[in-house]
């Protein structure tokens, strides 16, 4: 059974808020050396919306070199500004990103109608793949399985899509609208706990953040899942259901999930970008027992 795990990775800050490249290479290495498939920089989970488009430029540049093809890459272009939004793919995709992930512009409403023109430009001034981002609890919009597949019949470079939705039928519903015309388009779940209905119903896996803390049973999950291994399916699936409690926990998870790598002997700061920068003692302490239950 086909299926992938790519993780969307955190990003490491210094303390004074500036990215940190040498921190970034060892959750690079880290990732890798426990067998994800690819890596997706500067989604949600990496903050991207703090990140000025000029430290992002720079930092894809060198994330892809010092990914160097070893997993695929997946670049996170979001913006509110279109051109922004070009300029960064198509230059993600020039220095060797295998695709970018873009979600819709949020803040104001946006119709079906304007999401397909605003994807349908995209696929016309990017010169590579594109995975839309659909997050309605962050862009205020989800899309529809019709728009998707009108999407993806017209434009082969929009080659998959994230979704984020807490609901796992909307994902199925893509899956089928989409298989009608394309057996290449890629429909990943956005949360952890839909990847077995997800597989199970034609998708391709998930975008899982949990795998940025343990990406070795995320690796391990994606292994039994390729083999038809059911009790072990059922055994992993059980800890993952236990483990999405930490999403939960704080309303921006990136800085609990920093502090949780560096439990697990991760050289890394965990500095988390203002005003998510601090969580209270009695919440990190009900993570750390979740998150020990599941650490080999």
């Amino acid at each position: 059974m086909k299926c992938k795990i790519l993780t969307p990775a955190i990003t490491v800050f210094n303390e004074d808020g500036s990215i940190d490249y040498e921190g970034n290479r060892k959750v690079i290495d880290f990732l890798i050396d426990n067998g994800v498939d690819g890596i997706i920089p500067l989604g949600s989970s990496g903050e991207f919306p703090d990140i000025s488009y000029e430290d992002r430029k720079e930092f894809l540049e060198l994330y892809i070199k010092e990914v160097n093809k070893r997993v695929e890459i997946i670049a996170g272009t979001s913006s509110m500004n279109y051109d922004e939004v070009v300029e960064l793919s198509n230059f993600a995709i020039e220095c060797g990103a295998n695709g970018v992930m873009i979600i819709p512009p949020y803040y104001f409403a946006i119709s079906q109608d304007q999401a397909f023109r605003y994807y349908d430009r995209l696929a016309n001034d990017i010169s590579g793949d594109i995975y839309i981002y659909n997050y309605p609890a962050r862009s205020g919009f989800d899309i529809e399985p019709q728009t998707l597949a009108k999407l993806a019949k017209k434009h082969k470079n929009i080659k998959g899509m994230k979704d984020s939705t807490t609901s796992i039928e909307h994902t199925k519903s893509c899956i089928y609208a989409v298989k009608e015309h394309r057996n290449d388009f890629e429909v990943y779940s956005g949360f952890d706990n839909h990847f077995v209905p997800n597989v199970m119903a034609g998708g391709s896996g998930c975008i899982a953040a949990i795998s940025n803390i343990l990406p070795e049973l995320w690796a391990e999950w994606i292994k039994v899942t390729r083999e038809g291994n059911l009790d072990e399916i059922t055994r992993i699936q059980v800890e993952i259901d236990d483990l999405m409690q930490l999403y939960g926990i704080d309303s921006n998870f990136s800085l609990l999930y920093k502090k949780l790598m560096k439990e697990r002997g991760l050289d890394i700061e965990s500095t988390t970008l203002f005003p998510f920068d601090l969580i209270d003692d009695e919440k990190y302490e009900k993570a750390l027992k979740i998150f020990k239950r599941h650490v080999r």
